[in-house]
């Protein structure tokens, strides 16, 4: 007994020793902790690996991992990054294929308009942890008491109404939510996924940078005016986890934002409003797009990991239908990560516990990469511009949109400072390649 003791020390001692640490960069949003939480499961089945966390805002995280990929740094060994990055640093040899998920990971279960995104040459590069769309959240109370009443399909007019109708800043209650912190991930993909149904582009035909436009000065003016009249004080320092707050504490009658937030805003547990929650499509101008966007958060390999076959061990893990059933006994259906298997949404159980299942579905699959906008352009990506100098510019031209929004500069000297900007980044950069 005393040997096999012994033994058994020293075959934990020699595992320990043994076991890789691979060390994940991602977001702070309710979904990856969630991940985090959950991720004893997989070391438990893999004790060889260890995990180490780095859990940063959204804006911070692009910063670092982009850093570290461009540079080869070797900081991680999984990063979460989005459907922007994912193709055009799949092209730069900077990820590396995810070839070893495991013969029961199950690639064709991976919605299309999510997996086409993530695919370069054939080779996927990152795998889906949840891919969304964006949509119209709304207390049915408080649209209900304004005497109107939803559509599935709403136009910007009626937003802007019912907005109106539903603030009441003496209770603090606004009739608006929306996305105001400067950044290319956030004012700057709900303002671009507006712009396209208002008929605006980031760019023409010949790369001509196109914000001296009418299509523009209505987009911008519209969101101005919406936020002033009835968002909440201090707009321009909401981002999602922001609004996320304010909705769920009873403050917004409206927002406008990811179909991942449906769970976080039904949550009974987090949300004092989750019995009183309505969902529609992202709204329209009649022009023939709707304001929604298409996007992933997703886990790639960059290549400067040494440790890539236990980083894709994790990866296949976390993004696999074992984990929504983790997710699902462990939270509830309502929490599994949405938006990146057809099987989830063959599932009733899910669609049962989740009322905004059918509205996320459709949002995603309606939402067209290729053709974003009313008028031809010749770049891909709704609420984003897929070339590597995107990052650079939407965070500029998000900060102009963020100082109309404060009053610093009018819409028409934000619309002016953003069309120089993008006409010297563009002329620096070469555009139109040849």
């Amino acid at each position: 007994m005393k040997l096999s003791a012994v033994a058994g020390c020293a075959l934990l001692f020699s595992t320990s020793l043994l076991a890789e640490t691979i060390t994940i960069a991602t977001v702070n949003n309710g979904d990856m902790i969630t991940m985090q939480e959950l991720s004893s499961d997989f070391t438990a089945k893999n004790p060889d690996i260890t995990l180490k966390w780095v859990t940063l805002e959204e804006n911070i995280l692009r910063q670092r991992v982009t850093t570290d990929v461009a540079t080869r740094g070797g900081q991680y060994d999984v990063m979460t990054i989005g459907t922007y990055e994912v193709p055009i640093w799949g092209k730069q040899g900077w990820l590396t294929e995810l070839d070893k998920l495991g013969e029961n990971y199950d690639l064709d279960d991976l919605l299309p308009a999510i997996r086409s995104g993530l695919t370069v040459d054939n080779k996927l590069f990152a795998a889906p942890f949840y891919g969304e769309s964006s949509m119209v959240m709304y207390r049915k109370d408080l649209m209900q008491k304004a005497g109107l009443e939803m559509p599935t399909k709403p136009s910007w007019d009626f937003i802007r109404q019912a907005a109106k109708a539903m603030t009441d800043k003496e209770a603090g209650v606004y009739g608006i939510c929306l996305r105001g912190k400067a950044g290319w991930g956030e004012n700057v993909a709900l303002i671009t996924s507006m712009s396209n149904s208002f008929g605006a582009r980031w760019f023409d035909e010949n790369w001509q940078p196109q914000f001296d436009s009418k299509e523009w000065q209505a987009t911008l003016q519209y969101y101005v005016e919406l936020l002033e009249e009835s968002g909440p004080p201090g707009s321009s320092a909401n981002g999602f986890n922001e609004n996320l707050v304010l909705f769920q504490t009873g403050k917004c009658g409206i927002w406008i934002d990811a179909t991942v937030a449906g769970a976080f805003v039904t949550n009974v547990k987090d949300s004092e409003v989750a019995d009183k929650v309505g969902f529609a499509l992202a709204p329209d101008n009649g022009l023939g797009k709707r304001g929604n966007w298409l996007w992933a958060w997703t886990l790639a390999v960059p290549k400067s990991s040494t440790k890539s076959d236990a980083a894709m061990k994790f990866i296949s893990w976390a993004t696999s239908k074992e984990y929504s059933a983790l997710v699902a006994e462990k939270k509830g259906w309502a929490k599994v990560p949405p938006g990146t298997r057809a099987s989830l949404y063959d599932n009733p159980e899910y669609i049962k516990a989740a009322p905004f299942a059918q509205i996320t579905l459709e949002s995603i699959q309606s939402a067209d990469p290729i053709n974003p906008t009313v008028k031809p352009v010749p770049y891909v990506g709704i609420q984003f511009v897929a070339i590597p100098e995107f990052q650079g510019i939407g965070t500029a031209v998000g900060q102009q949109f963020s100082a109309a929004l404060t009053g610093q500069l009018t819409v028409k000297q934000a619309l002016e400072s953003s069309q120089r900007l993008v006409e010297r980044a563009m002329k620096k950069a070469r555009y139109p390649k040849k």
